[in-house]
């Protein structure tokens, strides 16, 4: 199918075509990354490398080239054309492992759904850094709504990249947004301690933790209150409860901000605390539109865009280019015949 019929489609809501969309954008994203490993493998022997290295690891040398095109043409489709009157939501929920993020997210697509909205998710789960593949456990959470025609839930493969989303993420968010959904719920990967990507996203950051996981310190150490918009305490339920909602009210006292994170409570197993949610979101989101911070983050995120896949570019140049100069630029620094700022600079006047 044409690349524009196809983005004609998706802009109808069909969920076909939405999905093929999101697939072409994760294909071109991962062949481009197999043509950098492969022109890195083929490096040190000083050549093209071995049959079947170039291109998309043992494929046709041709697709990066091709899926880069039909990604290029399906952005411009999707970008052009009236902009629409009212953007989508865009809400990131993101947490420790096993805090209840998914379960969480299945709340607030039904709660969103009560009120007539159409949800997109994307959920995005760890690869296995041996095989590139993931279990997308996340879908398997949200079967509920399978069914549902108001609901696209996409599963994506972090692919190793790290900041708790995928590098297709941005992409896949606008296919979705260009597909008329209303909201879009991008939950993370189980986040460590430096992985708070999805704030730069998202509108509002949801951050959830469970009671008696010691999530309140982490929390303070990763800088997640930092980026939270909503902090939510899921698994009400269990003893210590008070003891975190606590802890998180002194911390997060501590910050002098506009927007002062509420602290929502809930059960999102059984539903419980979804009003509650619900309510401190809608608060959320009229203090961005009326501040005019959410102009200000859709900004950052359409400029942080523009930079990741300029900077995509450059790589792929770099690694066309490098080969055998940074190799003697090595041997040079090693021969203590030049410094490494040096080498940089000689190594990007190359690109020029």
């Amino acid at each position: 199918m044409d690349v524009r019929e196809l983005v004609g489609q998706a802009r109808q809501g069909r969920p076909r075509a939405v999905a093929r969309l999101i697939s072409l954008v994760e294909n071109a994203v991962e062949n481009a990354e197999n043509a950098a490993k492969a022109a890195n493998a083929a490096r040190p022997a000083g050549s093209a490398g071995p049959a079947g290295s170039a291109g998309s690891a043992g494929g046709d040398p041709a697709a990066p080239a091709a899926a880069s095109r039909a990604l290029r043409e399906a952005m411009a489709a999707l970008a052009t054309g009236a902009a629409r009157a009212h953007p989508a939501r865009v809400i990131g929920l993101t947490g420790s492992p096993g805090v209840g993020k998914s379960t969480s997210t299945g709340m607030l697509i039904r709660a969103f759904r009560k009120r007539g909205s159409t949800v997109g998710v994307l959920a995005v789960d760890p690869s296995s850094p041996f095989t590139g593949g993931a279990l997308l456990g996340d879908r398997v959470r949200m079967q509920d709504h399978a069914t549902d025609p108001g609901v696209f839930i996409r599963s994506m493969s972090s692919r190793g990249h790290l900041g708790g989303l995928a590098w297709a993420t941005p992409q896949a968010l606008r296919v979705l947004e260009a597909a008329g959904c209303d909201v879009i719920l991008v939950e993370t990967v189980g986040v460590g301690q430096a992985e708070v990507e999805i704030a730069r996203l998202a509108d509002t950051t949801v951050v959830i933790l469970a009671p008696g996981m010691g999530d309140g310190v982490q929390a303070a150490k990763a800088g997640i209150l930092e980026v939270a918009d909503v902090l939510v305490v899921n698994k009400a339920d269990r003893d210590g409860v008070q003891a975190t909602v606590r802890e998180l009210r002194n911390m997060t006292g501590l910050v002098e901000t506009p927007w002062r994170p509420p602290i929502v409570t809930t059960v999102a197993s059984k539903g419980e605390g979804a009003d509650d949610l619900m309510a401190e979101l809608d608060k959320h989101q009229a203090y961005l539109e009326e501040s005019g911070e959410a102009r200000r983050r859709r900004l950052a995120r359409a400029r942080d865009e523009i930079e990741a896949i300029a900077l995509a570019q450059l790589r792929s140049r770099f690694a066309v280019l490098h080969g055998d100069r940074l190799d003697a630029l090595a041997e040079r620094l090693l021969g203590a015949q030049t410094d490494p700022y040096a080498a940089a600079d000689d190594l990007i006047a190359a690109l020029r």
